[in-house]
């Protein structure tokens, strides 16, 4: 089937649980349950390895219509498919032959593991380092925040690469639930993407050298190719289709017998409120799969990512849809108003919509992606601006 079939498909049981996920902060397990029966962790690996075979508009669409369901599903789906997408890229083939294939069909959720207590969520950086243990090399990671990692089947962990190396030599490894001790601390009880489970983890293991993906000390490459723009186009997708939902089920309001009277279709006030949230989403949209072709048509020739227009392309669509999706969702709040805008019990979830997009600005923090979009800026002096 297509994919954007399958993922309407599995669109329902996501949505019937989210309340219940979102009240309880619990990980969405019927969810990921119907997510591995649709072949959907499968969407990047490539065919020949009994995947989807699809590729970055696929990601872009099946993002969007998960998180029409439930955004903190679509989240760990999408950041699933982010290390799908580095495997693919980067591992060896004994890794490839022996993972892909249990990828595609289900047996393999993928956890990421990028965060540590000293050094935040800088990604191109490791404190832990990988310490030879015979035959094998042995992971010992604290790691503060881990998106689903509670139920992963294996984790994609950023690790330095040896005790004698900096903290900018960074190697990437594979390790299976299997091959590690894991121990999870602390709480999770946030403020929005409660469904998303992203708990605290002290993971230990060792495992043979040919998990490492991309070259030892060589994360970097890794990151640019793969992780970040994968990462930043997948998010954006995700938060784009959580704040269209919320408009389509406000306009559907509006349309309907049981709108409030300050909701009247005829109102200069209502259509100048509904142009402005739907001018901010038309702005992420057009961005988004104008980045998107950016990424698949370097891939396609071959082209590195790592230039300073790209890289300003890559991190601006990240920010913008942050940014924009929670306007519009804070502004879809206020135009429906207290009874079903702002009430938990709104059957249209906008309250829950609201605090999982004021996440957004800080998954991947802003304030340091502008800071690296202005460094990049002094570089382009061409001004290179994104276009189709």
């Amino acid at each position: 089937m297509n994919p954007l079939d399958l993922a309407g498909d599995v669109v329902p049981v996501l949505a019937e649980h989210a309340a219940r996920v979102d009240a309880a902060a619990c990980f969405p397990e019927a969810a990921m349950k119907a997510l591995r029966a649709s072949g959907l962790l499968g969407l990047l690996v490539p065919a020949e390895h009994g995947g989807l075979g699809g590729d970055l508009d696929d990601l872009v669409a099946v993002a969007q219509t998960l998180a029409s369901g439930c955004l903190s599903t679509a989240m760990i789906w999408a950041m699933h498919c982010q290390q799908v997408d580095a495997l693919v890229r980067h591992a060896a083939p004994q890794l490839l032959a022996a993972l892909l294939p249990r990828i595609a069909v289900g047996e393999v959720y993928i956890a990421s593991v990028t965060t540590e207590p000293a050094k935040g969520g800088n990604l191109l950086t490791a404190v832990s380092p990988l310490r030879d243990a015979g035959d094998l090399i042995q992971v010992e990671r604290d790691a503060p925040v881990v998106t689903g990692g509670e139920h992963a089947d294996g984790f994609l962990i950023t690790m330095r690469a040896a005790e004698s190396s900096s903290e900018h030599k960074v190697t990437l490894v594979y390790v299976g639930r299997d091959q590690l001790t894991s121990e999870t601390y602390g709480t999770w009880d946030p403020l929005g993407m409660r469904g998303t489970h992203s708990i605290s983890m002290r993971l230990s293991g060792a495992v043979p050298s040919h998990q490492i993906v991309g070259e030892p000390g060589e994360f970097r490459a890794v990151a640019i190719d793969s992780l970040i723009p994968v990462g930043h186009v997948g998010w954006a997708a995700c938060w784009l289709g959580a704040a269209k939902a919320g408009l389509s089920d406000v306009v559907r309001h509006i349309g309907s017998t049981k709108r409030p009277p300050s909701l009247h279709p005829s109102s200069d006030l209502v259509r100048e409120r509904l142009a402005r949230i739907r001018m901010d989403l038309e702005m992420v949209s057009a961005y988004l799969h104008s980045v998107t072709g950016e990424v698949l048509s370097h891939r396609r020739d071959g082209r590195s990512l790592d230039s300073p227009p790209v890289q300003i392309h890559l991190n601006t669509v990240k920010v913008a849809a942050a940014e924009l999706t929670f306007r519009a969702v804070h502004h879809l709040v206020q135009l429906a108003g207290m009874a079903t805008g702002y009430l938990r019990a709104s059957p249209i979830p906008l309250e829950r919509h609201f605090r999982d997009l004021r996440s957004a600005s800080l998954n991947n923090a802003d304030d340091r992606l502008l800071t690296a979009i202005g460094g990049l800026t002094l570089l382009d002096r061409s001004v290179k601006l994104a276009r189709p």
